[in-house]
């Protein structure tokens, strides 16, 4: 999942570089999304670990 957001934030800074400012923000939006949905399955992950114990 960080690969992803790796992914999309370069694809997100050459889109930047280049002018395109619709792929940058698209590009940008999504990558924050795949990086909470991955805080939120840590945050679950740790938790039910700490209860498996």
């Amino acid at each position: 999942m960080i690969r992803l957001i790796v992914i999309f934030l370069i694809i997100a800074l050459v889109a930047a570089v280049f002018g395109f400012g619709g792929i940058a923000e698209g590009s940008a939006d999504i990558a924050k999304i795949i990086f909470y949905i991955f805080i939120v399955l840590l945050v679950i992950s740790l938790i039910s670990r700490i209860f498996r114990r």
